[in-house]
């Protein structure tokens, strides 16, 4: 561990009791901690699109109340780190470090956290090497692509007890946090199905045309930017636009589904789905792509007796519908569009009574008005923030954050499965002893596909 981890560390044992029991503390707060004004500095790495529209700003709320510096980059790619030194003088006033690896960057003696904004596929294997190097870390999702790489982030991070955000914000958000306690708190009865989608229509999603043309393989990394994948010659589709193609991203279910799904997760306490099947295909953007850009993938949850279904369906070409995630009990419906708990299809008096049954209409109850973006410009989407912050208070508390590194090991094998029975045209299920996906009685691979 790190000298100045392990001082951050200590100067806040006073705290310890207030952490282990789940709360948090208010900026306010530290003031009254010792050691609590020693600046926690943050390494960045990837300067991606996220990075710039939410991640940033997010962190830059928080910042100054919690001192917290940016004080590093790491980027493969020349342009993305100049960039970004322009980017943090202009925007923060900060004279930011440049490092062409993190391998450069974790030589630096002055990192003691860490933002992870690099592609879908590197995010899990970047985590398990900032556990490593002892360092926390606020990590974007999808948390991974592959059992491989989730269960060797999930041991690195256990091992060294780092402090993990995965971005999926959700958890930090109102209305969520609202349907969370009402769920759990009995008032709705046992889930009976969940209904979700994700619909766009934006040929430009993922795509970077311009940059493509620009970026010459001499001016990055191409071996190290692929990481364990299978080794293949310089494409700058797939350094770019890696969200269109397997095995650097899953698309559809590793960008979106990851987010909705962990819902589920979070609202029931399971950690995965029972069974997955799944279809889809790309239908309207026949751009070189290999990942879908529509897909239908239904989930059968549950635990003993009980059970319930998620249906999930989300494409590129249409965007009617948006963004829909409807919880179902036998005595109504939460929506989380509306933000609203209404009776709608809930068992009514004359259905009930034909059977010798009572009516079950659950009372009308409105959650806080938030509104969850689509967009992929996030700036002003308040959750993010609050998200942020809640891991830069926990770097200093050392309490369990929003989303802590199991969250996002669950969505990952309810993704990866959704994946696995789409690209094998099999139903997906887990194995627990293995911690393998598994479709046809075979560990799901790279080349298992149709």
């Amino acid at each position: 561990m790190s000298d100045r981890r392990e001082f951050i560390k200590k100067s806040t044992l006073g705290a310890t009791a207030i952490a282990a029991s789940g709360l948090t503390f208010s900026a306010k707060s530290y003031g009254n901690i010792i050691g609590a004004n020693e600046k926690v500095r943050v390494g960045v790495i990837g300067f991606s699109d996220r990075f710039r529209s939410a991640l940033f700003p997010s962190f830059m709320d928080s910042a100054k109340k919690l001192n917290f510096e940016m004080v590093a980059l790491s980027d493969l790619w020349s342009k993305r780190r100049e960039d970004g030194k322009a980017f943090f003088q202009k925007n923060a006033g900060w004279d930011v470090a440049l490092c062409r690896n993190n391998d450069e960057l974790y030589e630096r003696k002055d990192i003691d956290a860490v933002i992870i904004s690099t592609a879908d596929f590197q995010h899990a294997l970047h985590l398990a090497e900032a556990a490593g190097h002892k360092k926390d870390a606020y990590c974007e999702k999808p948390f991974a692509e592959t059992m491989a790489d989730a269960n060797a982030a999930l041991k690195a991070c256990h091992a060294n007890n780092t402090i993990v955000q995965i971005g999926s914000q959700r958890r930090s958000t109102e209305n969520y946090i609202a349907a969370n306690e009402y769920l759990n708190s009995g008032k709705f009865g046992d889930i009976v199905m969940v209904e979700m989608s994700w619909n766009v229509n934006q040929p430009g999603r993922w795509r970077r045309p311009q940059e493509v043309q620009a970026i010459k393989e001499a001016d990055t990394d191409w071996k190290r930017f692929q990481m364990n994948r299978p080794e293949v010659a310089w494409d700058p589709r797939k350094y770019l636009e890696f969200r269109l193609f397997w095995p650097y991203s899953s698309g559809i279910a590793g960008q979106w589904m990851c987010h909705q799904i962990d819902t589920v997760h979070w609202f029931t306490g399971l950690s995965h789905p029972r069974s997955v099947a799944a279809n889809g295909g790309i239908y309207q953007w026949k751009d070189g792509r290999t990942n879908a850009d529509t897909l239908t993938a239904v989930f059968d949850y549950g635990e003993d007796k009980k059970g319930f279904q998620v249906v999930y369906t989300s494409r590129f070409s249409n965007s009617a519908g948006g963004t829909k995630e409807l919880y179902y009990s036998n005595g109504g419906m939460l929506n989380l569009d509306t933000n609203k708990v209404t009776p709608e299809g809930g068992l009514r008096e004359g259905e009930a009574k034909a059977m010798g049954l009572k009516a079950n209409l659950l009372e009308n109850f409105e959650l806080p008005q938030v509104a969850m973006t689509t967009s992929a410009d996030t700036r002003k989407d308040p959750s993010t923030s609050a998200h942020m912050q809640n891991w830069m208070e926990c770097v200093r508390s050392r309490a369990k954050t929003h989303a802590p590194v199991e969250a996002g090991y669950s969505h990952s094998i309810a993704t990866i499965m959704a994946n696995a029975a789409f690209r094998t045209g099999l139903r997906a299920t887990f194995d627990e002893k293995l911690q393998e996906v598994v479709c046809g009685g075979k560990v799901f691979k790279y080349g298992s596909s149709r």
